[in-house]
């Protein structure tokens, strides 16, 4: 697909350094690239993104909505295009260019800058296309998610993380706290003999081969294999909990990968997880999480 346009998404509020990551690409394109539109859109209240992205690809084929964030901001223009494409309103592409605190996206896929990405784009046309996450769940709008989806004691924390302002002293005391208070989501799978609740501290899908800036799953993992890989921690105390932790930031624990969908029903309202925003899903929900093989186009 020809590379017709890029528009870059940022929050200009941002005390990171979207805004200026935005404008350096800009600069650059502009220079090494004269001929392709560049534009720079910023957010203006949490979900403009998707916004934006849906609007940027809709009628328009051929353009490439950059999120110059972290993977949140990214998880918004990801579904933005996505969603376009699924109307029928237009063939778009996304890719970010990392600016946040959380960058799992880019540290477990991108090994080159991405501007030089975007040039062989313009240069050659856009080829690249990576697999999606689907979450599907009872009162919820259907969502894809570009690296993982998670249950239990990470999507706690993470809300932890999200309300305050952080350094590196208060984000460790806040993920302990979260830790210790945590308790166990109550899950319950459909099998030939009737129903199984499950006790879990952690379920968490991975498109990537990380999560959380430490934690490292499988080296096998790719976003262009038709498969995700899956980590479950059954509940079973504290102290196992930290060695299951522990395990994971080793690469040691037990990862299945699939390529089939994984459903369940929630026993409890609980949060979930996708690409580090967090959506509450209610009590008795049959939720299911599948991927989607070769869904986006993108450039990296």
């Amino acid at each position: 697909m020809e590379l017709r346009k890029v528009v870059i998404v940022c929050n200009p509020n941002s005390t990171g350094d979207g805004p200026d990551n935005a404008r350096e690409l800009e600069r650059t394109l502009a220079e090494q690239a004269p001929g392709l539109p560049v534009q720079i859109q910023g957010t203006e209240y949490a979900g403009h993104a998707e916004e934006i992205a849906r609007q940027a690809v809709s009628g328009s084929d051929g353009v490439l909505v950059v999120s110059a964030s972290g993977d949140g901001g990214y998880h918004e223009v990801v579904n933005g295009v996505v969603s376009a494409g699924r109307d029928g309103h237009g063939l778009g592409a996304a890719a970010v260019l990392a600016s946040g605190n959380a960058n799992d996206h880019a540290g477990a896929t991108q090994h080159r800058p991405l501007v030089h990405a975007i040039l062989e784009a313009h240069a050659q046309g856009m080829s690249q296309r990576m697999d999606l996450l689907e979450l599907q769940a009872d009162a919820l709008p259907s969502r894809v998610a570009h690296s993982y989806i998670g249950l239990g004691i990470s999507p706690v924390a993470a809300k932890a993380l999200n309300e305050h302002d952080l350094d590196a002293v208060r984000e460790t005391f806040l993920v302990v706290r979260a830790f210790w208070r945590y308790r166990p989501m109550t899950i319950s799978h459909h099998t030939a003999t009737g129903e199984e609740k499950i006790s879990v501290d952690s379920l968490i899908f991975a498109n990537i081969n990380r999560m959380a800036k430490y934690a490292e799953f499988s080296d096998e993992s790719s976003v262009e294999d038709g498969r995700y890989e899956t980590l479950m921690i059954p509940h079973r105390s504290k102290l196992r909990l930290l060695a299951d932790v522990t395990r994971i930031l080793r690469k040691e624990h037990p990862v299945i990968s699939r390529s089939e969908p994984y459903a369940f029903r929630t026993l409890q309202p609980m949060p979930l997880q996708l690409d580090g925003e967090i959506f509450a899903v209610p009590g008795d929900a049959e939720v299911t999480v599948r991927c989607l093989p070769s869904t986006l186009r993108t450039v990296r």
